[in-house]
């Protein structure tokens, strides 16, 4: 799956897509969420023998349609059946950290067409297994970051760029970790969006948008070669690393 290009998630509604002149990347979009709807449904029917359901039965429908889709599709689903008790509490509070934007009018919802229409209780334990598959990257998020982010001066620290801004391909630790060098986004308060970074794995530098970060990273989740890295780049050019100067 690593080197299968995915179609991006249209994160926005039709009417909005009709305003922005997008309504190709919408329909595109919305056509492949109700495939991997489908998809997702035909492996819980090849998958659930009636009791059980096979620990294998979301790995098909991710490598045909990757993390971003299936967890968008997923989360879909509960929020439109936000009533119902089946589903876990826990699934229920993961999907609501997925916005949807509405997608209705007089004549119907369109959220409705990628709703996944599997047994409650069987689609929960599928929704499980995307979440632990999901679990087993062992992607940084919000929770590894200093808190009050958005009162936090981005440059000269480390920063996590948000699982949602990766492609499929770069899913991993490593595309996560850049050091910020500067840019308008990167001081509180700023005008500009502007961060730049440099990438602590490969030492790529790359313009972002402060949104698309998670936060600081806080020193204690900073894994070994990271730090190595960050010496590497120091030596280079020092910066002054808000706390994370490297001996």
């Amino acid at each position: 799956m690593a080197d299968k290009k995915f179609p991006s998630v249209y994160p926005h509604s039709f009417a909005q897509a009709k305003q922005l002149g997008e309504l190709n990347d919408w329909k595109a979009s919305h056509k492949e969420n109700i495939a991997c709807k489908n998809a997702i449904e035909e492996a819980i029917r090849r998958g659930f023998d009636g009791m059980y359901l096979k620990s294998d039965c979301a790995e098909s429908v991710l490598n045909q349609f990757g993390y971003h889709r299936v967890s968008y599709v997923l989360a879909n689903s509960l929020q439109c059946k936000d009533y119902d008790g089946r589903f876990s509490r826990g699934n229920h509070d993961w999907a609501k950290q997925t916005y949807i934007p509405p997608d209705k009018d007089s004549y119907s919802n369109r959220n409705l067409d990628f709703a996944v229409d599997s047994h409650p209780a069987v689609l929960d334990g599928f929704v499980n297994q995307y979440r632990r598959a999901y679990q087993a990257l062992g992607l940084f998020d919000h929770t590894h970051c200093l808190p009050d982010t958005e009162k936090q001066d981005f440059e000269g620290k480390v920063v996590v760029l948000s699982p949602k801004v990766l492609k499929e391909n770069c899913l991993t630790v490593q595309d996560q970790l850049w050091l910020c060098t500067g840019g308008f986004g990167a001081h509180v308060g700023a005008n500009g969006r502007a961060v730049f970074a440099v990438n602590l794995a490969d030492g790529k530098k790359t313009r972002w948008n402060r949104t698309d970060f998670a936060g600081v990273l806080a020193e204690s989740h900073l894994p070994d070669w990271a730090k190595e890295k960050l010496s590497e780049i120091q030596e280079q050019a020092p910066f002054a690393m808000g706390g994370m100067t490297m001996q």
